[in-house]
């Protein structure tokens, strides 16, 4: 069985005391992936926030993954980049970012945008929102089955997102998520105590 990994969605507000916050989640345990996720502010300050995050990130050998901005990513020279249904096409990402760029799509609890995801070339695709979230939201509920099918069909990671806390986040573990992406559970405490809880969740399931 696959063991889930963590992918770590940033808050909106990653200035002030963020890069401490940051450095404890990434101490507490391993993370696959962070997502630099901002709204509403331009490159220049995008690239000023980006930067400790980024040195944190590499420290932890955690990739750094820049939410909805193939431009954002490449002026950064970021690991990746996620894209939502709105944000372009993964040929045209690839083409600006390179072969060696993630490249991850969200696909809502749709197994169409899935496949067509796979077949443009993307590193892996995302299904949510699984639960209520306050982070983002969603008018999108997939159940757990869904991961399963696309584990048994394809080769391409999958990540789960939506609201995802170490009381929930069972079931999809045993569905297969390749990745668990989660934000307000660890940022909205303490995130050492809520990384070490994900990671001892996950365990418990693998164990099972």
């Amino acid at each position: 069985m696959t063991t889930s990994q963590l992918y770590l969605i940033s808050p909106l507000d990653v200035g002030g005391s963020f890069p401490e916050r940051l450095e404890a989640a990434l101490g507490a345990g391993e993370v696959a992936a962070f997502q630099f996720r901002v709204k509403g502010i331009d490159q220049h300050e995008a690239t000023r926030l980006a930067g400790p995050l980024q040195e944190i990130c590499a420290a932890h050998d955690c990739a750094f993954i820049v939410n909805d901005s193939v431009a954002l990513a490449k002026r950064l020279g970021a690991d990746g980049v996620h894209l939502g249904q709105g944000d372009g096409d993964v040929r045209e990402a690839r083409e600006i970012l390179g072969r060696e760029a993630q490249i991850g799509v969200t696909c809502h609890a749709s197994r169409h945008l899935a496949m067509e995801a796979g077949e443009a070339g993307a590193d892996y695709v995302a299904f949510g929102a699984f639960f209520p979230s306050i982070t983002k939201q969603s008018e999108h509920r997939p159940t757990p089955d869904l991961l399963s099918w696309w584990q048994e069909l394809f080769e391409i990671p999958c990540v789960a997102i939506g609201g995802i806390t170490p009381l929930n986040c069972v079931p999809l573990v045993s569905a297969g998520a390749d990745f668990l992406a989660v934000s307000a559970a660890v940022w909205g405490g303490d995130p050492a105590a809520s990384i070490d809880a994900f990671h001892k969740a996950i365990a418990q399931t693998v164990d099972a």
